[in-house]
């Protein structure tokens, strides 16, 4: 964890990586949560004896649902002392890079592209999130997010 005694503290790093997040494990009942949240029970992500024979050997998480731990790596790894609110902005950019087998486990590297104050003294924080899966060399998902965060 990341700790900040003001958000602008933030100011000057941008173009730095803030943090790096914990690891998390993608299991198969998160997998099955995420797809009766959302209502795409598609075979190769919750049909266990299908995905075997698949192309990737095993179910696998959807590329939403690792996008929507974006708040989850931030939460655990950031903590932003004056901040009374924040609020997701949204994406400018999203790329599934990789796919993530159950029992993967997931982290994510934060660098802080934008500071932007706002005129109701809040400010927007762009985000690059970089998610990687523990034992692979490539990325499983980069995501460019905005943030807006008010002191």
């Amino acid at each position: 964890m990341r700790v900040f005694e003001r958000l602008a503290d933030l100011k000057g790093l941008v173009g730095q990586e803030l943090t790096t997040s914990d690891w998390v494990p993608i299991t198969q009942e998160r997998i099955d949560r995420f797809a009766e949240a959302t209502g795409d029970h598609q075979w190769i992500h919750v049909d266990p004896d299908r995905a075997a024979k698949g192309p990737f050997g095993a179910t696998i998480a959807h590329g939403f649902l690792t996008l929507s731990m974006l708040p989850l790596f931030l939460e655990s790894s950031v903590d932003i002392r004056d901040v009374k609110m924040g609020v997701n902005y949204g994406l400018n950019r999203v790329r599934f890079t990789s796919p993530v087998p159950v029992g993967s486990e997931l982290r994510a590297r934060i660098v802080l592209k934008g500071y932007d104050p706002l005129p109701d003294g809040g400010v927007q924080m762009t985000t690059e999130v970089t998610i990687e899966r523990k034992g692979s060399d490539k990325p499983v998902c980069v995501a460019e997010a905005i943030s807006r965060r008010y002191a």
